[in-house]
């Protein structure tokens, strides 16, 4: 069994961007890791072109028994599923911990084992409160104060007494230790599924997170996002007209997300593309047609000015 490893769940829809993960997680795997990749028997013929020396591709049947066949707390089955793929993984004995790692992410430097361990046996654990996600209105208005309740459910229904919520949106190093303490000592006992907890709260992140630091199975070494997420349209724009560029990113972060659940009518977004290429994703003709009125417009007015 593996000391480390890199998940990635994906399916038919989301080839593209798996298919650009792909890409540079081999560009910048500095230590020869393995992803596994695990997608519905439908997709296994398509995806297959993945499997290499470092790359393993596996159907989520192998973790049939606990998938499900009908929506949970409103969501879809094949989005549960893939929360569960992550929550039982470890079940495979493949690996000891693992990296969980979305489809539309990109890697934009080089990483190494020791980004995401503390040592052969130790993950890093990524908790935040993220309060800049707080006093942002659009994302407080649209999905905060849900989320809130969510997460601190899961915090009541698991015995942790802290007023603080630290957890992460994703991107998560995962511990067999945790999660087979999670299953044996708080699952079974009453005879919950993977899909019964996510029926009570779909946030498998946060479940693993409020357990870990509820039963401290394992030693916290606490560590912030190794992945820059914009949620949403606006925070992308900001970073692109203050002219953070991918390797200003890369001082930060191993890897960026422009979230596919916003940008899929964009396309696949490139995180090396250039400004004008960024916000030409973005601006309808219209509106292209007004900024480049509005340029010639100043041009003018300031020229003008230098003459009188």
């Amino acid at each position: 069994m593996q000391s480390f490893a890199m998940l990635l769940k994906s399916f038919a829809d989301d080839f593209e961007y798996a298919q650009r993960l792909l890409v540079s997680f081999r560009k910048f795997n500095a230590d020869d890791l393995h992803l596994y990749c695990v997608v519905p028997p439908a997709d296994m013929a398509r995806f297959a072109a993945f499997s290499g020396a470092d790359v393993t591709v596996l159907s989520e049947s192998e973790l049939g028994e606990y998938l499900v066949d009908h929506p949970v707390h409103g969501m879809r089955a094949g989005y549960i599923n893939q929360e569960i793929v992550k929550l039982a993984f470890w079940e495979l004995e493949l690996t000891e911990n693992y990296f969980c790692v979305d489809s539309d992410a990109e890697f934009i430097r080089p990483f190494y084992r020791s980004d995401f361990m503390v040592d052969e046996n130790t993950p890093y654990t990524v908790l935040v409160e993220d309060n800049e996600l707080k006093v942002e209105p659009r994302y407080y208005r649209e999905y905060w104060q849900q989320r809130e309740l969510e997460l601190r459910h899961i915090q009541e229904l698991v015995g942790l007494d802290t007023k603080v919520v630290r957890t992460c949106h994703g991107h998560q190093i995962f511990s067999a230790r945790v999660l087979r303490s999670f299953k044996t000592e708080f699952l079974d006992p009453q005879s919950w599924s993977y899909a019964d907890a996510l029926e009570a709260s779909p946030y498998e992140f946060t479940w693993y997170n409020m357990w870990l630091q509820k039963s401290q199975i394992i030693e916290i070494h606490q560590r912030e996002p190794l992945v820059k997420v914009f949620h949403n349209e606006s925070q992308h724009l900001e970073y692109i007209m203050r002219g953070v560029t991918t390797a200003d990113i890369a001082r930060g972060y191993l890897a960026v997300v422009v979230n596919s659940n916003y940008s899929r009518g964009l396309g696949v977004v490139r995180a090396e593309a250039s400004k004008p290429e960024l916000l030409a994703q973005y601006l309808s003709y219209g509106e292209v047609s007004k900024v480049v009125s509005g340029k010639l417009r100043d041009t003018f007015s300031r020229r003008l000015g230098r003459t009188n």
